[in-house]
């Protein structure tokens, strides 16, 4: 009786590691804490550009932060949302590229945005600034 019984535990063992796969792909406390410091780094490097005022050119700036920022989203995309090409038999992959494609039309928006609504500002003078109310 104890040979089945572990003939039994050792095929309970085998169906636990098919589990685990799944598990696997949770991630570790290792991988959280890679993540969590490229992010920290990833977050640092642009505040220190625009505080240092690193570049003399404001675009250089911006594409230096925009380019670290979409970076940054990938880095969450695999080390706290998990995903890989393998999960989920490819569906996850297509909600990335969802997801890029939503970045890209919400930075250019954006940008376009705030670079019309500066083009199409008044100038005003540090006279006109004074009696204002």
């Amino acid at each position: 009786m104890t040979t089945h019984s572990h003939t039994h535990d050792d095929h309970h063992g085998h169906d636990h590691h098919g589990h685990g796969g799944h598990e696997a792909a949770h991630g570790s406390f290792k991988s959280y804490m890679v993540g969590f410091v490229l992010s920290v780094i990833l977050t640092a490097i642009p505040f220190w550009l625009v505080m240092a005022d690193v570049f003399d050119s404001k675009s250089a700036t911006v594409a230096a932060v925009m380019i670290l920022g979409a970076i940054q989203i990938v880095v969450h995309m695999i080390y706290f949302l998990h995903m890989n090409t393998k999960s989920e038999g490819g569906w996850i992959m297509m909600a990335a590229i969802f997801t890029i494609v939503l970045v890209v039309i919400c930075l250019t928006g954006s940008l376009w945005v705030m670079h019309h609504l500066n083009a199409n500002m008044m100038p005003m003078s540090p006279e006109m600034m004074k009696n204002m109310p």
